[in-house]
Formats: C-alpha cells, structure tokens, sequence
C-alpha cells in the first residue's frame, strides 16, 4: 500500500478499556485530530476485559493494513502480558509501535480521615502496624495492584489488598473509609483531590504538577523507585507497512503539537509524549521487562 493512498475509509481505533476511563478520554482526544489530519474519521471502538487482554487480543489479529490501531499502553503492554500464566498477545512480537500519546502521573491517595499528611508520617503508621491498612485497587494484576505492591516492597510494609472490579468502586470506598489507600492516576482521582475527598501523598511524575503544586513527587519524598508515570501510546498489528506508519507518527506529531488537543490532554493531568516509533518500542520493551522483574521479586502468583 502506498501512504500517499492511505487513508481512504475510516480507521478503527480499539480501546481495551472501557468507556470514560484514562484510555479511552486520551483515545477520543487524539483520535479526532488524527481524523482531521488523516482526512478519514477515526472511531473509537471500546473492547473492555482481562485488565486489557481481550481487546489487545483481538487487535493483534486483524489485518496489518493501517485501518485498526490500537491504544499500547503500560497496563495492557508491560504488566497484563506478565502478571497472566499465558497472555493472549506478544506486546512486543505482534504489534506495530506509532508513538506514545501521553505521559500519566500515577498519584497515591488516602483518605482524609488518616492521620498522615505527608508520605513520612503515612509510612510511620504502616510501619508501627502492619496490616492494619489496607490499598484498594482496580483488580488482581491491575496497574494499580502491581503499584501498590512496587510501593510494599520498596518501602519494606505490609497493607492488606482489597481488589475491585475497576478504580471507580475502590475510590468510592475510599471516600467512604472502607479502605484507606489507593495507587491511581491523576485524571480520575484529582476531581475527588480538589474536592478535599480524598488526599494525595506523592505523585509519580518528573515534575511537581500544575493542578497539584503542594504534592511532591515520589523522587522528591525520597522513592524514586515509584517515581514513572504511565505511558499511554498508539499501536498497529504487526506487519503494517512502515510508510504507513510513519504517516501515523507524523500525524501524531502534528496532533499533540496542537494547543487545543495539548490543552485537553493537560485538562486530565496528563503530558502530551510523542515519540519515534523506535522510540516507543523500546519504552515498551523496557517496561515490559521492569514489569517481568518487579513480579518476579515481590513472588506475585501468576493468573490464570
């Protein structure tokens, strides 16, 4: 196919989360000024399941023609394919790298009711009583599992884990005192933040936030271990042409380069991050194997 032909019918982009979630806000984002740039509308297709594996799945076996993109990001490329006995999907082997769309901070929250205002005094109350606390998350092996469980190891306590099906039902109880911990992102958390609801300790990104000015970063608190913000990026099944790839990349680049998309991105607590494709597979290799080794030593039994 020659990229001076593509596109010339709309172009599918899977999302395999669901709806209103981070993912699929920076898709809907990103995706319509593809569709201006690219001349063709991009529609969203929201394949939910398996922490990312049922969509990603389903991504890696359509046609390598540039029609079907799918949203790579850390949780369904790097922890999903390591935290399962099989994974359905090769994140490196069967797809196509385009670009990383966006950089996430990753925020740990507590309810307000716990006497910790900063990260120093929460880590003297786990410290003083093991397991008394626990950290709700989105699900067994889920992105904000596997922080928590980084965060355990790292800072050497013990909280009891209390899995959710989705961030939404773990957040609503943190509010509510039923857990007193959450390992989440910025876009769905900072609502609740601003609203005095819940209260943030420390942020993983590089540097402090502009809707977040008091919260040290994890680096600044003394854990630069915790301190990477999630990566949320554009891929394509593997085999797709190059010249259409890098019409793709460059058509991400002119997105992100926009100040309205930018502006809307930022609106989340995110960063607009793009990359060369080779750029993007390497960060996607290098955190599957950070992922592989982080499950490894904290002995995580593997799903099946």
């Amino acid at each position: 196919m020659a990229a001076a032909e593509y596109p010339d019918r709309p172009i599918r982009l899977v999302v395999p989360y669901a709806v209103g979630g981070t993912t699929d806000i920076i898709a809907r984002v990103v995706g319509n000024k593809l569709g201006e740039r690219l001349g063709q509308s991009v529609v969203v297709e929201n394949r939910p399941g398996a922490g990312g594996s049922i969509g990603s799945a389903y991504a890696a076996k359509q046609p390598a023609d540039g029609y079907t993109l799918v949203m790579a990001v850390e949780s369904s490329h790097a922890v999903n394919p390591n935290v399962y006995a099989r994974s359905a999907y090769d994140p490196v082997k069967d797809f196509a790298p385009i670009s990383n769309l966006a950089d996430v901070p990753n925020v740990l929250v507590v309810n307000p009711a716990l006497p910790a205002p900063d990260l120093a005094a929460f880590l003297r109350l786990l410290k003083a009583e093991p397991d008394k606390y626990a950290f709700g998350s989105s699900g067994n092996g889920g992105l904000s599992h596997m922080n928590g469980e980084l965060f355990l190891k790292t800072t050497g306590t013990r909280m009891l884990h209390v899995p959710y099906k989705g961030l939404g039902p773990a957040l609503n109880d943190l509010v509510a005192g039923q857990v007193q911990v959450v390992f989440d992102n910025i876009p769905s958390s900072n609502p609740l933040i601003q609203a005095q609801r819940i209260r943030p300790l420390a942020v993983a990104a590089k540097q402090r936030l502009k809707v977040l000015p008091d919260v040290p970063t994890y680096a600044e608190a003394g854990l630069p271990a915790m301190n990477h913000p999630s990566w949320f990026g554009l891929a394509a099944p593997a085999g797709t042409p190059a010249a259409v790839l890098d019409k793709l990349n460059a058509a991400v680049r002119e997105a992100l380069a926009d100040p309205a998309t930018a502006d809307a991105i930022e609106k989340q607590g995110a960063m607009p991050s793009p990359m060369s494709r080779d750029e993007f597979g390497a960060l996607i290799a290098q955190s599957y194997g950070h992922w592989k080794t982080v499950v490894e030593d904290i002995k995580f039994e593997k799903m099946q």
